[in-house]
This record gives C-alpha cells, sequence and structure tokens, in this order.
C-alpha cells in the first residue's frame, strides 16, 4: 500500500524558512518521479516543484531560486527547502509520487503558513 506522509509545516515569519519532508511507504523515489504542490482555499492545486528519477528539478517561477526540492533515496524521503518564505506562500503543501501506470498518489498535506 502506497502511502505519502509530510511533516514540516508550521508558522513563520516572512523571511524565515521550513523544511517539509514527504516519507514513503509502498512507492520508492529512485524510480518514480515526484513533486511538491500547494493549494489555498478557493484555488486549484499549484505546482511548486518537481524531482525526476535522474534527478533534474523544476520550478514554477514564484519560488525559483527560494525553494530546493531534493530526496534521499535511501531513506526514501523527499524534501522541500523553503527560504526567504512570502506570506503568499501560504498554502497547504501536498507531497506527490507519479506511478508508473500514470497515477499520481498524494499525501495529506501540511500547513505552511507565513506571516508578514
Amino acid at each position: 500500500q502506497v502511502q505519502l506522509v509530510e511533516s514540516g509545516g508550521g508558522l513563520v515569519q516572512a523571511g524565515g524558512s521550513l523544511r517539509l519532508s514527504c516519507a514513503a511507504s509502498g512507492i520508492f523515489f529512485s524510480n518514480n518521479h515526484m513533486g511538491w504542490y500547494r493549494q489555498t482555499p478557493g484555488k486549484q492545486r499549484e505546482l511548486v516543484a518537481t524531482i525526476r528519477i535522474i534527478g533534474t528539478t523544476y520550478y514554477t517561477d514564484s519560488v525559483k531560486g527560494r525553494f530546493t526540492i531534493s530526496r534521499d533515496i535511501t531513506k526514501n524521503t523527499a524534501y522541500l527547502q523553503m527560504n526567504s518564505l512570502k506570506p503568499d506562500d501560504t498554502a497547504i503543501y501536498y507531497c506527490a509520487a507519479y506511478q508508473n501506470d500514470g497515477t499520481t498518489r498524494w499525501g495529506q498535506g501540511t500547513q505552511v503558513t507565513v506571516s508578514s
């Protein structure tokens, strides 16, 4: 059974940092692409960053230079390091794993709140 568990969210002041973690079971980041998304009330879920099997990364423009996606294959855990946080980064952040059958598995989400 595939399970993704996010952690690391919380309340931080603008300019601060947080590191989100996504621990996976039943699926391996060594052979699945994965990504981080975020969602605010009334808006569609937004892609934040992805990391492919070979390690190449993608970032949406609004987080380039501030966020870093990474993974530790030995721990089967992915991370999203978020620096220079802004109030606009406030959202629920979700981890996603893209399975080889074309489906996507989601974590339960972790709340990030950035105060001004």
